[in-house]
């Protein structure tokens, strides 16, 4: 088994959640960084991915599933187990994800810049 998600992987001060670039839905990137080391269980993915809610994780989960790139196995025994890990399709998105996720890390300053300065001028203008 795999070592467990930190709960802060995705904490609101990682650039990932400042990356412009996105892989599905909003929350598809994390769940594949989340799947890079190997199968994970829904409530392992709910540690690190705090912020989304259980009905948002399992939408993004399904349309992941259907884009080819998670894979959801049930386990039949006593108690039903559930586990998701990525395709070999879903496991190619890793090097251009990381790519990604380090250019945010570069651009980190410039992109709250920009979110700072976007956000001040539309409350100046709603205020106007």
């Amino acid at each position: 088994m795999s070592e467990p998600l930190p709960a802060d992987m995705f904490d609101e001060l990682c650039p990932s959640s400042l990356n412009p670039i996105r892989f599905g839905d909003k929350w598809a990137a994390l769940i594949i960084r989340c799947l890079e080391h190997g199968p994970r269980r829904f409530s392992e993915l709910r540690v690190a991915l705090s912020r989304i809610t259980p009905k948002v994780l399992t939408t993004s989960l399904r349309s992941l599933e259907r884009d080819g790139l998670v894979k959801r196995t049930v386990y039949d025994e006593t108690t039903p187990r559930v586990e998701y890990e990525l395709t070999p399709l879903g496991r190619s998105m890793l090097e251009p994800l990381a790519a990604a996720c380090a250019w945010a890390e570069e651009h980190w300053d410039e992109l709250l810049d920009a979110h700072e300065s976007y956000d001040n001028a539309t409350r100046l203008n709603r205020a106007g």
